[in-house]
């Protein structure tokens, strides 16, 4: 199987970790990676042996990339992605795939009209339990889900938000822990579930008040298969508990999976705590493999170098090989819009008061998070 050319766009944080993915997949051969500032671009070129960029098109063309990944804070993906993929190289966009439905439609259409494929990074798809958990939904050991849920309860401190200038502001960020954390859950809570027809939600800021966004936000779902949903997502839950997605069926069966536990990773500032398991499993007759597959998953994952760069890397083998074989990859450009499109309707029912019908278009409104009021919390 031949070599994809490929290049990072951004030297933020998580960058070094796709980095480390792009060496260790055999169907990548990394060449090039681009920042704005030519001299940070150069220092990272040498750190990982490839050549350093400040122009995306010229990096594209004169170092033959044919894939790229984008690392950039949200707002700017839209542009960096648009680059790329009008200079002929597919792309794969950090999560979420745009700070806006706008951007995620122009960035979809731009890949559409140069004829390259575009994805967005969800590497928690790849987990062995979530695997494991779509694999019983497809096989009908819960019947028909009926119910879904989304907890994810962590904590982020002011440390963390000051790491870099962009965090915790509308205009820089697009959002808080819905844009920022609780993309992973979201993705896999509409991959496990099927489309939406309805959402109410509601966002407040609880206890960060050196920062623009939301940290808090609860959402109820109706699904168009009349299924039932609900997602509660927080940063102000100290000291970090866990992200957990859970589905039950309509046959009374229930599974889930815990994402996250110990703490809420951050990209070169902590590392995973707990491997991620099957924290749920009532499948009659397979309850008892629940602990088994504990242990085998903890074992496995325990025993990865760098578990958060090996599942950057098994994402980023799915796309290349699609791209190599002409398929599609596991996660697309439609699938990222998907999460964009729930956390947008969150922002806007906040906004009107009133439940948000699917599917979502674009509005003025949608890069315009700032003048949304947070929901006043009262302390007795």
């Amino acid at each position: 199987m031949r070599k994809v050319r490929t290049a990072i766009i951004g030297c933020g944080k998580v960058s070094d970790l796709h980095a480390e993915a792009m060496k260790a997949t055999p169907e990548a051969e990394f060449v090039a990676i681009y920042s704005r500032s030519r001299d940070k671009a150069e220092q990272y070129g040498k750190k990982y042996g490839v050549q350093g960029f400040s122009d995306i098109r010229e990096m594209i063309v004169s170092a033959g990339v044919e894939m790229v990944v984008v690392c950039t804070p949200h707002p700017a993906h839209r542009d960096a992605a648009i680059a790329a993929a009008e200079a002929g190289a597919h792309v794969l966009v950090e999560k979420p795939l745009g700070a806006s439905l706008q951007e995620c439609d122009d960035m979809i259409d731009a890949a559409r009209r140069a004829g390259v494929k575009i994805g967005t990074v969800c590497q928690r798809r790849f987990y062995a339990p979530v695997q494991r958990l779509r694999r019983a939904i497809d096989d009908g050991k819960i019947g028909t889900p009926a119910l879904g849920t989304v907890l994810m309860l962590g904590w982020r401190d002011e440390k963390y938000y000051e790491s870099d200038p962009w965090r915790g502001q509308w205009a820089s960020e697009g959002g808080g822990v819905l844009v920022n954390q609780a993309p992973h859950q979201l993705d896999l809570l509409q991959w496990f579930m099927g489309p939406i027809d309805e959402l109410f939600g509601v966002w407040a800021n609880l206890n960060h008040p050196y920062i623009e966004v939301e940290d808090t936000a609860v959402a109820i779902v109706r699904f168009r298969s009349g299924a039932l949903g609900n997602i509660v997502v927080s940063n102000s839950q100290k000291p970090g508990i866990y992200g957990k997605v859970h589905v039950h069926g309509q046959n009374g069966a229930s599974v889930g999976v815990q994402t996250d536990g110990g703490a809420m990773f951050v990209a070169g500032m902590s590392s995973v705590l707990e491997p991620p398991v099957n924290d749920l499993w009532t499948v009659p007759g397979e309850e008892h493999l629940l602990e088994q597959w504990k242990r085998q998953d903890s074992d496995e994952f325990n025993g990865l170098p760098n578990a958060v760069a090996h599942y950057f890397h098994l994402q980023l083998q799915d796309f290349l090989r699609a791209i190599i074989k002409g398929t599609e990859p596991l996660i697309s450009g439609e699938d990222g819009r998907r999460t964009v499109e729930i956390f947008t309707a969150i922002y806007r029912s906040q906004k009107t008061g009133a439940p948000v019908k699917f599917p979502l278009v674009p509005d003025a409104g949608d890069r315009d998070y700032g003048t949304y009021k947070s929901v006043p919390v009262q302390v007795q």
